[in-house]
């Protein structure tokens, strides 16, 4: 895979939460490049800030200092709407928990942020079909999220983030509650059918079973970048 032009880059980034003497400093000045045709892991122990710093350069927490460029774009530098569209156009997000709708099916619950497009209904669930294929669910289709195993949830949750073919694609912990075995297994399928180089993936994780298979390792502590590492992954 071939990295190419900067796909996100964070300058001098701050974050703070709370009041007086509850004030915590989550982020300290951190600044980075992720690249187009790579996976960027983000790791560093509970505390370190590294979830935080995913909700910031994904546009869900606004930051109290510096900037986020995403493709050119100066993300927090748009109004609410715009970063809105923004998100949705260009970002795909996998939660820790998967946030599938229990009530939808599988093939429902990719559907939809094809839906939250303006796409009609029956053109929603048919681009879905394809994306299932992906993911070699289509046996899974009308099945609820609770008939699958923790393995397919996740996959289904990565079927609906690239649904709509974003460039950047940011998963929180994804294998934090899968065994090692299917662990690698999900991350192997990332990078064998997901990770081209036109997207940049960007993963939070603990676990140290899957840091072979990043291309680099960004280390945080005290919500500072520690260290980036060139991962064995290429």
């Amino acid at each position: 895979m071939t990295v190419s032009q900067v796909a996100i880059s964070a300058h001098g980034v701050e974050k703070w939460f709370g009041e007086g003497e509850a004030r915590t400093h989550a982020l300290r000045d951190v600044s980075f490049d992720a690249y187009f045709g790579e996976v960027l892991f983000i790791v560093g122990p509970s505390g370190s800030g590294k979830t935080t710093l995913l909700s910031v350069i994904s546009g869900i927490l606004r930051p109290d200092g510096g900037r986020v460029i995403i493709d050119g774009v100066d993300v927090w530098s748009l109004g609410d709407d715009e970063l809105a569209a923004f998100r949705l156009a260009k970002i795909g997000f996998v939660f820790q928990d998967y946030h599938l709708f229990p009530r939808l099916t599988t093939l429902e619950n990719i559907a939809i942020p094809l839906v939250l497009r303006r796409y009609d209904w029956a053109e929603a669930l048919a681009e879905a079909r394809k994306y299932l294929r992906i993911v070699g669910l289509e046996n899974r289709a009308q099945l609820p999220p609770v008939k699958l195993s923790g393995g397919e949830q996740q996959r289904v949750a990565i079927a609906r983030a690239i649904v709509s073919q974003p460039d950047i694609l940011i998963l929180d912990e994804p294998t934090a509650s899968l065994d090692g075995e299917t662990g690698r297994m999900i991350m192997a399928f990332i990078r064998e059918n997901i990770l081209n180089e036109r997207r940049c993936i960007v993963i939070v994780t603990h676990d140290a079973r899957i840091f072979d298979m990043a291309s680099r390792i960004i280390d945080m502590e005290d919500g500072r970048l520690k260290a980036i590492e060139k991962g064995t992954a290429r």
